[in-house]
């Protein structure tokens, strides 16, 4: 569709698939795996890989699904995008609005952690500087365009991976001078006599926080340089180098430190670090953390400001606010305050009530991601098509019936919590279709999608 000068500012499609895969990889943060190394393990009985593992499996289903959907509607959206189209107008909205559990308090988590972080190594500082320090400088990155944002975490990216090698390189070293290079190879990570199939599916539950990205870079699809083909690839690039480092990094830190026994679990990886590393490392170890949060942060506001535009310039959300593009910048700048602005939350939560709410949303949208594209199977089916069976109906049964398990799997907290996010939704549905009477709002017929599920970008 072509547009006049006086066309709105739209978005602009810069990215390719480097740049796709390095921002889903900072979203996933591959530090992340030291940050919650204590937690998993105390979990899983000490088989901190085992439950990476598990989660990668799930994880790569899922986002098999997530790559056939992003080919089959190149917009940003997400999965509120794919079940909207796929399913139902009412589902995926309510799926969109769950999905926010995730992209809007990931941010907000994430500059906890780091404010966290910093006032641990530096307790005279308040901790609330650090969290504004995060949020403003973040926030000033992506109001500035998502090249600028791209060229920031490259060098972000850079800086976590040399730490995680040093990390990985010194635990192996450490194992080696106490038992000799055979205690390099050893299943007792994996499995010991603590281990149990229940702590292993709830750290995977646990586990499965860490892959939160190969799904959010679904967001930036109207950004991306030929989407059909770069965002299946992105997805699947993801998800499989970030289980990856998980499993490596998780196998090394646990022969390292056998088990679960931590003074602090929360800080478990800063009591590892000194112990292979000194006191220098533990330093480097702390820089790394903090620099891991902060392209974290960037690619984590970047794809809730995208949701944000998409549920707004489908009316689900008021458009005037949510779906305005800046002029300059052609980037969602008011969607970028607001959760810049929502991140202030963190003033007054902790780490815990904060993460509780995410998981949730991410297995709820994963199911239903993977329902879509079997609706899109039948869909083409009637159509007189002929999809593959193995990956169009077969692999994302088994990935839903995995997300479901691992919803199954979190704990009280989170599942009442967003249950309740849920309710509200609902809610909120009711009123804007006038009882469910309505249809909820969708793309303006000048940009709506066709039949085939293309949707006509400004720009």
């Amino acid at each position: 569709m072509s547009h006049g000068s006086d066309a709105a500012p739209a978005l602009a499609r810069t990215l390719g698939l480097r740049a796709v895969v390095l921002f889903g990889l900072a979203y996933m943060t591959p530090m992340i795996v030291l940050g919650t190394f204590g937690v998993v393990a105390t979990e899983t009985g000490g088989a901190v890989p085992t439950a990476y593992l598990l989660a990668l499996v799930a994880m790569l289903f899922t986002a098999q699904s997530y790559g056939r959907m992003a080919a089959t509607y190149p917009v940003a959206g997400s999965s509120y995008t794919y079940v909207r189209k796929a399913l139902d107008a009412r589902l995926g909205f309510l799926v969109g609005w769950v999905t926010l559990l995730d992209y809007f308090f990931l941010p907000m988590v994430i500059w906890l952690i780091g404010g966290a972080y910093l006032q641990a190594q530096y307790p005279s500082v308040p901790g609330w500087v650090w969290i504004v320090a995060f949020i403003v400088v973040t926030t000033a990155l992506n109001v500035r365009g998502i090249k600028t944002a791209e060229r920031v975490n490259d060098l972000l990216m850079v800086f976590q991976v040399l730490v995680i090698l040093v990390f990985v390189a010194l635990s192996l070293s450490h194992v080696a001078d106490l038992g000799g290079a055979g205690a390099l190879a050893s299943t007792t990570p994996f499995s010991n006599s603590a281990t149990s199939l229940a702590g292993v599916s709830a750290g995977a539950a646990l586990a499965a926080y860490s892959f939160l990205g190969f799904d959010a870079v679904t967001t930036l699809t109207e950004e991306t340089v030929d989407p059909k083909r770069t965002m299946p690839r992105a997805i699947l690039l993801i998800a499989l180098i970030g289980g990856a480092i998980f499993v490596t990094v998780a196998y090394a830190t646990q022969l390292a430190h056998p088990g679960a026994q931590f003074d602090d679990e929360g800080s478990a990886a800063f009591e590892i670090a000194k112990t292979i590393g000194g006191d220098l490392f533990s330093s480097v170890f702390l820089a790394g953390l903090v620099v891991a949060q902060f392209a974290s942060g960037i690619a984590a506001q970047a794809s809730s400001s995208r949701l944000l535009y998409a549920m707004g310039r489908d009316g689900a959300l008021p458009r005037g606010f949510f779906a305005r593009v800046h002029p300059r910048y052609r980037t969602p700048a008011l969607n970028i305050l607001l959760t810049g602005a929502i991140g202030l939350v963190a003033l007054s939560l902790d780490v815990a009530t904060s993460t509780s709410f995410i998981n949730f949303g991410a297995f709820v949208a994963f199911t239903f991601v993977n329902v879509a594209v079997i609706a899109t199977y039948l869909r083409l089916r009637r159509e007189g098509a002929a999809p593959n069976p193995l990956t169009y109906l077969v692999a994302p049964a088994i990935g839903a019936a995995v997300d479901l398990y691992l919803l199954y799997n979190l704990d009280g907290t989170a599942l009442t919590l967003g249950l309740i996010w849920l309710g509200l939704g609902v809610v909120y549905l009711a009123w804007l279709t006038r009882l469910f009477r309505n249809p909820p709002p969708s793309l303006e017929p000048g940009d709506a999608e066709d039949d085939h599920g293309t949707a006509p970008v400004p720009g």
